[in-house]
């Protein structure tokens, strides 16, 4: 009778801790988290109605790194007191919250960002093509309100329970955004109607995206209207769009960036900006010049990207939209031979870091599989000044990503794995080891550093030049042209 009058009164306690229905209470009852560490969630829990397993076994599987959502689960159970589960519907049902629990770091220009993307539910490609009504989808249901639990990521933090909990926040997207994270929804949903679930890319949207869910290649699922299988994938906010929401919703950071879009309403993004710029075709660089008032004579090194900016109606190089949307802008010069001359540069890679990675989850994949570029393209004329030609955004295809690109990557990693026993050198420079451009009709690898002397340590400890891949100027000069013959056959 003590002990079941006991387990009586603790319950009862527990309901006082917060109203299951309301979610501003769940928030209150969540910033009790804040500047506690996973440990101390386990420590000072005395609820053990929930835990399972023993008390040493429990931390243990939860601290494992290898364990997905784990510490999600222990804030679930040990701080909320509810057992978790693979239930469709929100955490908090009836208040229609969902908890996530997710890290956060400082980098070293001391700015802070989301360590990665905010996965949100799963795709199940069969019925997600009949959840035509976004407000009505399961996506929405499930994602409407977030408990964000922000915990601050650190490297040299070996036991993850020694993480500490920095934000705990409510959170849904603003009107403008939520306008475009709908018409994110039915780029991906349209895609796998029609029948390309294989070929779905985070690149391929805005803020929301199709992330990959399984590390192993061989897990499929079947999708509709193709005999392809294809990868789990499941909604997710990009990492650029959760860091724009953990600097300016949860931190509360004033906004550095300047939006392009002012009072429109914007569903889509990209021809939005598309035909603001376009507006713009044919001009010569010196009139854009004077149309902004930028000094011709002192020409800037970044002009080319610069009247770009100028074109959207904003003074800075910061747009929002792109921050959010992790769209990088690269100005593209077609000289009169119709060739370009500089290829496309990547951050350079450690030697030893690329050994350690398999594709899908090495930083190059990551990079160009979440990056959608806006290609501003100037043409050389005659007399050697360049006319403004035209703007397009373009994300590299699956097939490319996962057929060329990959190849070099595969051929980098074995190379950085067994370097060669002698590093020839010519005129004191270092002749290449990695695949070249002739090698690869996409990208190729090759110096990057500020001379010969800017080096990385090989994995046998030798240096060696810093390098970086690069995306070959005749393919892009091969994307600008098929893009560009698309958009006169869609004009007739």
């Amino acid at each position: 009778d003590i002990i079941k009058l006991s387990y009586i009164i603790q319950r009862k306690c527990l309901i006082m801790l917060y109203d299951k229905t309301d979610k501003y209470s769940i928030e209150k009852y969540a910033q009790k988290l804040v500047g506690k560490t996973f440990n101390d969630i386990c420590k000072e829990d005395l609820n053990d109605t929930i835990v399972i397993e023993s008390e040493n076994t429990y931390v243990l599987a939860h601290g494992d790194k290898k364990r997905k959502g784990g510490l999600g689960e222990l804030v679930e159970e040990r701080f909320f007191h509810y057992k978790a589960n693979s239930d469709s519907s929100p955490d908090f049902k009836e208040a229609g919250v969902e908890l996530k629990v997710t890290p956060y770091k400082i980098n070293k220009n001391k700015s802070i960002s989301a360590k990665e993307r905010l996965v949100l539910t799963m795709i199940d490609y069969n019925s997600v093509i009949n959840e035509k009504e976004f407000d009505s989808s399961h996506f929405w249901y499930k994602s409407q309100w977030l408990l964000l639990v922000y915990y601050l990521w650190e490297k040299e933090i070996k036991d993850r329970l020694d993480y500490r909990i920095d934000y705990a926040r409510l959170f849904t997207p603003s009107e403008e955004d939520l306008e475009v994270i709908r018409n994110d929804y039915f780029k991906i949903i349209e895609k796998i109607e029609a029948g390309y679930a294989h070929e779905l890319s985070e690149s391929d949207t805005m803020y929301l995206s199709a992330c990959t869910k399984s590390s192993d290649s061989s897990v499929v699922r079947t999708q509709p209207n193709s005999d392809i299988p294809a990868k789990p994938r499941a909604f997710a906010y990009k990492s650029s769009y959760m860091t724009y929401v953990l600097n300016h919703y949860i931190h509360g950071a004033k906004p550095k960036y300047e939006s392009i879009i002012k009072n429109d309403n914007v569903k889509d993004i990209e021809a939005y900006i598309t035909d603001k710029i376009n507006k713009h075709k044919g001009k010569s660089v010196t009139e854009l010049c004077a149309y902004y008032d930028i000094e011709f004579d002192k020409i800037p090194k970044n002009l080319y990207a610069m009247l770009a900016y100028r074109m959207l109606g904003i003074t800075s190089n910061n747009a929002e939209e792109f921050v959010k949307a992790n769209i990088k802008v690269k100005t593209i010069r077609i000289d009169k031979n119709n060739r370009i001359k500089e290829n496309m540069s990547f951050p350079t890679f450690d030697f030893i870091s690329i050994t350690k990675q398999d594709w899908e989850e090495s930083e190059f994949y990551e990079l160009l599989s979440s990056t959608k570029f806006l290609f501003i393209v100037y043409n050389e004329r005659e007399d050697g000044l360049y006319n403004f030609d035209h703007a397009q955004f373009w994300n590299i295809p699956y097939k490319t990503l996962n057929g060329e690109v990959k190849e070099v990557w595969e051929k980098t990693k074995q190379i950085a794995l067994n370097p060669p026993s002698v590093l020839k050198q010519v005129n004191g420079k270092y002749k290449g080891i990695f695949p070249k451009k002739t090698d690869n009709p996409v990208c190729h690898v090759r110096p990057h550093g500020k001379d010969s002397k800017d080096t990385l340590p090989l994995i046998d400890g030798r240096e060696y030049p810093k390098q970086c891949f690069w995306l070959n100027n005749s393919y892009i000069l091969s994307v600008i042209e098929k893009i560009g013959r698309a958009s006169c056959s869609e004009r007739g």
